[in-house]
Parts: C-alpha cells; structure tokens; sequence
C-alpha cells in the first residue's frame, strides 16, 4: 500500500512540476511574440533624425535618416546568404552634422569588387544598432586582409575613428550598384519557447503513462506458484 501511495505522489509530483515548465514556456512565447511585434512596429516607423547622443538600450531599431560623406576604408565584415553564398557586410565611416558614424551599407558576394568607398554625398535611411555578435569564440579581425568576423560596435568605431553609432541602411541614396541592403529585422531573435513548451507537455504525459504503468503492475495480483 506505502509503495503504492508512494507512486501516486512521485506521479503526480514530478507531472505538476512538468506542465509548470510547459505553462512557463508558454508565458514567456507570449511575452517574445509581444516584444517581436513591438520590434517589427518600431523598425517602420518614420525615420527621425540622429539623435545628439544615442542610447543602445532606448534607441535600438530606433529608424533614422542622415546625409553625409563617406570617408576613409570600408571594412568588411563576414556573412553568409541564403542562395548567394558567402559575403562581406560592407561598414564605411561617414562624416555628417551628426558627426562621424558607422554605416552598414550592405552586402556584396565574396567575389565581388564593390569595396570602393564612394567619395558622394549621401542619404543613408536606416536602423540604428548595436548587434551583439561577438563571444569568447568570435576570432580576432584579420587586418591584413580586411577580414571582420563580427560586427563589433566599439572595435569597428576605433578602426573607422568614428562615434559608437551604426546605423544599418535599407536605402542609401547613391552607392555601389553591386551592395545590397540589408536591413535590420527580427528573424536573429531566438524564439523557441513553443518547441520547449511542447518537449515539456511531452515530458509530462510520458511520466503520467509511465507512473500508470508502474501503479498498475505494482496493484496487480502475482500468479500463484
């Protein structure tokens, strides 16, 4: 009987804690798709100026329009494709009212020539960011070469001598035919909670059989000898 009733109580126990954990999953896949539509909303809203002093937690996605020159290198920075291949986002310095900022131009194929920093005036329409890309494996950037691994605000703003500021365009009034922009979006954002929800539901009907089971064979009455 203590046996039987001991199995109840695990049953019941550990399948409570398993539907908490789904029902969790399922809050927080709530609270991500609220903070995604937000983000979508923010990212199309009408461009504003550049503000005096940008803040990366109150100003991210925040949408801009700036003119200015583009001056010095172009770095590029590694990234792959979905049908092209590999590439390079291209980040030029430009010198503005606003002072000097980072521009993500875009994207050319890894074998393409289009590096060249066009010596125009331009308008660049974007996002402002601050992506967080780089970790403990991210390789140092390959100078030499003009190799960027990621888009490393604070790194790429001392190599460029510009402010702390990219802005990533989706619209830039005059550049190289061959750069494609590519703007900012939310489909980098991890959103799992639905898969975790369901493995957790999952979990937790398979221990509500699996406790059945055991209670089952425990009540069940043993063949004589």
């Amino acid at each position: 009987m203590r046996s039987a009733l001991f199995l109840v109580i695990i049953g019941l126990g550990g399948a409570t804690i398993l539907l908490a954990l789904g029902i969790w999953q399922v809050q927080r896949l709530a609270e991500k798709e609220g903070m995604i539509a937000e983000i979508n909303s923010r990212i199309a809203d009408d461009p504003v100026a550049l503000p005096a002093d940008p803040d990366p937690e109150r100003d991210s996605y925040l949408p801009v329009v700036i003119t200015g020159m583009f001056a010095g290198d172009t770095l590029r920075v590694l990234v792959s494709q979905k049908e092209v291949g590999a590439g390079y986002r291209l980040i030029t310095a430009m010198d503005s009212d606003a002072g000097r900022v980072l521009i993500d131009r875009g994207f050319v194929a890894v074998d393409d020539k289009g590096i060249a920093t066009p010596n125009v005036s331009v308008t660049v329409q974007g996002n402002l960011q601050w992506p967080q890309e780089t970790d403990s494996y991210t390789p140092a950037p390959d100078l030499d070469n003009n190799i960027w691994f990621a888009r490393d605000v604070p790194l790429l703003a001392e190599a460029l001598e510009t402010r702390p500021i990219l802005i990533v365009a989706n619209a830039v009034s005059q550049d190289d035919p061959v750069v494609t922009p590519l703007p900012v979006d939310t489909s980098r954002i991890p959103n799992d909670h639905l898969q975790y929800a369901i493995t957790w539901f999952s979990l937790a009907a398979i221990w509500v059989a699996m406790s059945f089971y055991f209670i089952s064979r425990r009540r069940a009455p043993r063949p004589e000898s």
